[in-house]
């Protein structure tokens, strides 16, 4: 019934799913739906954190052997390439949509993305550390922002294909910087975390592991 609901997301929409087009992808009777799940709301939930979960365990060996912020954003292109060929990101869409009107589907939805996020976050730190980067970096944050920002663009490319290419080029370009910024020698990167460490504290903010 899982493989059934998000069949029947993507065929129908929503607004047109219900626990008899859930009920006739998934080859059953469409009782089972309640008897099992109690609402279709539930179900779709269920379904969408069930299916989040098998992609995050396909991709957490590359995430885990991630050394670069260009490698990670790499897999991110990846997996953007796999969900839109999957169909993925029209029940992504979907779900995101019912969620902002239905209770029932937001914290699925949210623990969805948290698992993404987690993964994203645990590969941001093992990179970042040691960087000047990481004196002014709010991992959680940024861990949140890249998921976000691929969250946006997988919706984004559907109207906008070019522009999202040009945004996903933008965040290629930013890994680069921040390669830059680490590859710089001793002495420089002294006086950049020192900079950075003045800057943070003139704007009263205390620099990260202080």
């Amino acid at each position: 019934m899982l493989d059934g609901a998000l069949a029947a997301l993507r065929e129908h929409g929503v607004t047109g799913v219900s626990a008899r087009t859930i009920a006739a992808a998934a080859g059953v009777n469409q009782a089972l739906v309640f008897y099992h799940y109690g609402s279709v709301d539930e179900l779709l939930g269920t379904a969408c954190l069930d299916a989040t979960r098998q992609r995050v365990n396909l991709y957490a060996s590359r995430f885990a052997a991630v050394g670069s912020l260009g490698e990670l954003l790499q897999i991110g292109r990846e997996l953007h390439a796999a969900e839109l060929a999957a169909g993925n990101v029209s029940v992504l869409a979907q779900m995101l949509a019912a969620a902002q009107s239905g209770d029932r589907l937001a914290g699925p939805v949210a623990a969805s993305l948290q698992l993404w996020i987690d993964e994203i976050e645990v590969a941001l730190a093992r990179i970042m550390r040691g960087s000047p980067v990481a004196e002014v970096a709010d991992l959680p944050g940024l861990a949140r922002a890249v998921a976000a920002a691929f969250v946006g663009l997988e919706l984004y490319e559907g109207v906008d294909a070019e522009g999202a290419a040009s945004a996903l080029a933008a965040l290629d370009q930013l890994a680069v910087l921040v390669e830059v910024v680490d590859d710089l020698g001793p002495l420089a990167r002294r006086a950049l975390r020192a900079r950075i460490r003045s800057h943070l504290k003139e704007d009263g903010r205390e620099p990260a592991g202080s």
